[in-house]
């Protein structure tokens, strides 16, 4: 098993709400990547909003090969965004890359 830094970004088509945004990064908190040494290294924010309201969040996940990270973290961002009241068509995300590979963790 190898720990994995996955950046997957999105939009939100409505303004989140200060609370919606604290209930994501909370439901998020588990797969933080400061966690892992790049997280630490390269301070990596589990969520980053932009003016435009595009968004990237990042996440650590420890999996067997880097398909099954991407789709594991895609997973758990979608999971979370639900959970937080967005709709995947009020917060579509992109495609899961991976940030890094960290064996440190």
């Amino acid at each position: 098993m190898t720990t994995y830094v996955i950046t997957i970004p999105g939009t939100f088509l409505r303004e989140p709400r200060d609370s919606a945004r604290s209930d994501l990064v909370r439901l998020l908190r588990p797969a933080d990547p400061h966690h892992t040494s790049l997280g630490r290294r390269e301070e990596l924010d589990l969520l980053t909003v932009n003016d435009d309201r595009t968004f990237s969040i990042r996440l650590e996940v420890t999996a067997d090969d880097i398909r099954t990270a991407e789709r594991q973290a895609k997973e758990t961002a979608a999971a979370a965004l639900h959970r937080a009241g967005f709709t995947n068509a009020q917060a579509p995300l992109g495609p899961a890359t991976v940030t890094g590979i960290d064996n440190e963790a």
